[in-house]
């Protein structure tokens, strides 16, 4: 038992990393990984919750998201766009999303899941700041995966806040002293695919 994403086994087969799987129209799985869907969900629907929505769950576990909290999600594909619908449905307070891809920003706004949209730039984390009255968001959630959406993620949270990496891949370059060590402390999590 425990999570097969961070298991060190050399017997190890996680679905799309040593073995076959993901990105397909089907899988075959072994019967202890599958679970039963409710009628009403259709296996698109399944296929949502198992990887998108699973990923980004676990990541709001890490962090807490309550009504009380300002979240921002740095990159809105697939992922981030689960992480808003689950944190406007926990009631968070206000939700910012940084994003420079044009229909997924009309698609957020049309689905009321973001209530305000801040595009990529040097400015970015001073946008975000002015947006929750100086201070920064309580929670961020960086599903972008690149080393500037995760310099926003942690330079746009407040003191005392907490910051989870979701986006798989590619490098994060910080300034320890400013970003994490000479504000009240911030907590930072990774927060990979769950079951892999």
């Amino acid at each position: 038992m425990g999570y097969a994403i961070a298991c060190t086994s050399k017997n190890r087969q996680a679905y799309g990393w040593q073995r076959n799987g993901g990105i397909a129209p089907y899988i075959l799985c072994d019967e202890k990984d599958l679970i039963a869907l409710p009628d009403e969900l259709t296996y698109k629907d399944g296929a949502s919750v198992s990887c998108g929505f699973g990923t980004v769950y676990e990541a709001i576990e890490k962090i807490g998201v309550s009504g009380d909290d300002a979240v921002l999600v740095v990159g809105l594909g697939p992922v981030g766009m689960a992480a808003l619908m689950l944190c406007r449905a926990m009631g968070a307070e206000k939700l910012i999303g940084v994003e420079m891809n044009e229909y997924r920003i009309k698609m957020v706004q049309d689905m009321g899941l973001v209530d305000h949209i801040v595009r990529p730039s040097d400015n970015a984390v001073e946008e975000i700041r002015a947006l929750t009255g100086g201070h920064g968001v309580e929670r961020a959630i960086d599903c972008s995966a690149s080393d500037a959406g995760r310099q926003t993620a942690i330079r746009a949270t407040r003191d005392w806040g907490r910051v989870v990496l979701v986006g798989e891949g590619n490098s994060l370059t910080i300034n320890p002293s400013p970003d994490m060590m000479h504000r009240k402390p911030s907590t930072a999590h990774g927060s990979p695919q769950p079951g892999g």
